[in-house]
């Protein structure tokens, strides 16, 4: 099985033969250090720090289909190098284009992502809301729910991106009440992250965002054509489009996990409050917990066997398509586990 292999530190890439190697030089000793990278074993690569490469790796890297995500020094998703699609459909980029031209077929799709995503996170809080925790995060969800119910007379993109914004300022507002005081969001603040809270969900969400870029990869849907979010150059907005349904679901436990076993200590942050970021040492860590997110397997009510979060992108996708090309309509995916 292909798994994802991530790069914290800054190096080199070179090629030698049919083996690609990661070398790099150890700041207090000075010694180089160089290990090997098995390809075929690698689904995406993600790089953390500075990384460069010869047009030697780009070329095997293309061969094989391994696409390389690249993140600024705040952990946001920069860019990639994506290797020629291979599984390019004429038919499907025409059919996903016309949902995104026709305003009715676009609407449906954008206030699917939203009722997606928002369940979800009504999901995360009622498994939350434990006995003692009842009282304080029963009116949230109430409020979220009174949003949820608007979202049908909704009439256009803006409309349903204000019910989204306002559900999710609730629900951050929520996590103030599940985690402790350290890690309270306060206010959501991106660029740069102002807290501890903010730098977690920003770095999950940024790898996340790569993660379905790769699985669109994989499929025959066009990752620039979008629905919710408006497309826009250099952005492949699908991604974000998937997002807003696996944000709850993989990113968002993650974080609750992270800090409610008490995983992270200050080391694995660096910088102020006001700007913050994860150090090498908590990037490590949250990037293991998300590896094993992604392996984590459980069992489809709909394809009865075993699939792993990570299928789960895959299949959404694919779900998608079928929207697209007319064969089933689309019914975002709702935990029910």
């Amino acid at each position: 099985m292909k798994t994802d292999y991530y790069i914290t530190n800054d190096g080199t890439l070179k090629r030698h033969e049919n083996t690609v190697y990661f070398e790099n030089t150890n700041p207090e000793t000075g010694e180089v250090n160089k290990r090997a990278i098995p390809i075929n074993k690698i689904y995406c690569i993600h790089a953390y720090g500075r990384l460069t490469l010869s047009s030697g790796v780009i070329d095997y890297l293309a061969k094989h289909g391994v696409p390389i995500h690249y993140y600024n020094y705040y952990g946001f998703y920069e860019g990639s190098f994506y290797p020629r699609e291979t599984l390019v459909s004429g038919d499907v980029t025409v059919c996903q284009a016309s949902h995104y031209l026709d305003q009715t077929k676009r609407l449906i799709l954008a206030k699917k992502f939203v009722e997606g995503g928002s369940k979800n996170i009504l999901r995360n809080l009622k498994y939350y809301s434990k006995e003692d925790m009842i009282p304080v995060l029963s009116p949230f969800i109430e409020n979220i729910e009174k949003e949820l119910d608007r979202l049908p007379d909704t009439n256009t993109i803006p409309e349903i991106m204000n019910v989204e914004g306002r559900i999710r300022n609730l629900y951050y507002n929520a996590f103030d009440e599940i985690v402790p005081e350290e890690y309270q969001i306060v206010k959501r603040t991106r660029m740069p992250p102002e807290n501890k809270m903010n730098t977690l969900i920003s770095f999950g969400n940024s790898v996340l965002y790569s993660t379905i870029l790769s699985e669109i990869y994989n499929t025959q849907a066009n990752p620039t054509i979008s629905f919710l979010h408006e497309p826009f150059v250099r952005r492949f907005s699908l991604s974000l489009d998937v997002s807003e349904i696996f944000k709850p679901i993989i990113v968002d436990r993650i974080i609750f996990k992270l800090v409610n076993k008490n995983m992270l200590d200050d080391s694995c942050f660096s910088g102020n409050l006001g700007n913050m970021l994860l150090s090498e040492k908590g990037k490590k860590i949250f990037l293991k917990e998300y590896d094993e997110k992604l392996d984590t397997t459980i069992m489809h009510r709909n394809l009865k066997r075993k699939v792993s979060y990570k299928n789960l992108i895959r299949y959404e996708i694919y779900k998608l398509i079928k929207h697209f090309i007319e064969a089933k309509e689309y019914n975002p995916l709702v935990m029910w586990w």
